[in-house]
């Protein structure tokens, strides 16, 4: 299994039309959430992927600080095709992007779904907020914090 890692601009229009049909797969057509998923931050965002038979299967992207959030940095749109689940690719794309984050940020913020909630802490994130609505589904705002 090969990561690949792209800014906006190096990624084809092949690539892009590939993450932005998976994002909206498993979270508009699966997950029937209703949600802006062209939110400008993809321009900002290092992207994370792996590629299948010439398909892009699994992603995630990195949010730079002062975008999303004022004071921390980010990774969201984490997302995996049913078909390549079980794999392990959400983990080792969460793993690259907060190695990815750490070089230059010491705090990543994420809102996750209330469902993955041990997954992210599986990693050291810490829940800092009660249960709120998303887009109709239920999250957790968590951070992790670079250690020296």
């Amino acid at each position: 299994m090969i990561i690949m890692q792209k800014t906006f601009n190096d990624l084809s229009t092949t690539e892009l039309y590939q993450i932005l049909k998976l994002r909206s797969d498993v979270f508009v057509v699966e997950q029937n959430a209703v949600y802006l998923d062209l939110d400008d931050l993809d321009y900002h965002s290092t992207h994370f992927f792996v590629v299948e038979n010439n398909e892009i299967v699994s992603y995630v992207r990195t949010i730079p600080f002062g975008y999303k959030f004022e004071d921390a940095s980010s990774l969201g749109r984490v997302v995996t095709y049913p078909k390549a689940r079980g794999k392990g690719y959400s983990r080792q794309l969460i793993n690259r992007a907060i190695e990815h984050l750490f070089k230059t940020e010491s705090i990543i913020r994420i809102e996750g779904q209330s469902y993955l909630k041990a997954f992210y802490e599986s990693f050291g994130f810490v829940v800092t907020s009660d249960i709120y609505l998303v887009d109709g589904i239920d999250h957790y705002a968590l951070e992790l914090k670079k250690r020296s």
